[in-house]
């Protein structure tokens, strides 16, 4: 029997990982590191640095593979998720089929967490022969974009809502709330709001040696932050934000 183990490694700082996730590295027989081309490479290195220091079983293999990437051109988004999803499902099996066979068990180090706007799951759920699906929790980005604000994500009594930078930009701000945490922002959505009275704490690279955070009135703050963002991702070839917004009476 198959078993693959999705490990939460958390935001970049190899401090983040649990006892629980060191346990399960060290219990695969083979670790999957995917490769997102040579802008990302850094995502690859940490989780090489992980498994360096960490890895203390002789016997656990470790294998690459370059993820594909996502036909970002196609007009159904969903189609174009759930196609991308099929070509990951297949070169993980024809991965694991070439290192490791039919039995055994396999671990995948999922940057935050397997249950926060991650895909793996459902890429997971799509091998064939199905595995036994193991999940070991990590620290994800809203955590350490809180921790690194010293912020309390919800105000005492109210609800907050997660979203992405796609839905805050088509739809605007949420109703029924006045916390908002936005993820996947491909760039600078909360410049399509009205910044009068809303608060704003970024952050990119988290947990990372590169951490950049900024906070404050979006009014002063916003312009701030699209030229921070802009100079790292020159710098760096990459970046991974995430930032929560509060409306103020």
């Amino acid at each position: 029997m198959m078993t693959l183990s999705l490990i939460g490694i958390g935001c970049g700082d190899p401090g983040q990982l649990t006892r629980a996730a060191i346990g399960a590295i060290n219990t695969a027989d083979l670790i999957l590191i995917p490769r997102k081309g040579a802008a990302k490479s850094d995502l690859a290195d940490l989780r090489r640095t992980i498994c360096a220091d960490v890895l203390t079983n002789d016997t656990t293999r470790i294998a690459e593979f370059d993820l594909p990437v996502r036909d970002a051109g196609e007009a159904d988004y969903r189609k174009g998720v759930d196609d991308w999803h099929d070509a990951v499902a297949a070169i993980w099996s024809q991965t694991i089929a070439d290192h490791l066979g039919a039995d055994g068990k396999v671990a995948l180090l999922i940057w935050g967490d397997p249950s926060l706007y991650d895909s793996s799951l459902r890429i997971a759920r799509r091998l064939t022969p199905l595995p036994e699906i193991e999940v070991v929790p990590g620290i994800t980005s809203i955590q350490a974009l809180c921790a690194a604000h010293a912020l309390p994500l919800n105000d005492i009594g109210e609800p907050f809502l997660v979203t992405t930078g796609r839905r805050l930009r088509e739809g605007g701000w949420p109703e029924g709330v006045d916390t908002v945490v936005v993820m996947l922002d491909g760039g600078t959505a909360f410049q399509s709001l009205d910044p009068e009275g809303l608060q704003i704490w970024w952050g990119a690279y988290l947990g990372m040696a590169d951490q950049i955070i900024l906070s404050g009135a979006l009014t002063e703050v916003g312009p701030r932050i699209v030229a921070a963002r802009q100079g790292a991702r020159e710098r760096n070839g990459w970046i991974m934000d995430s930032y929560i917004l509060k409306r103020r009476p």
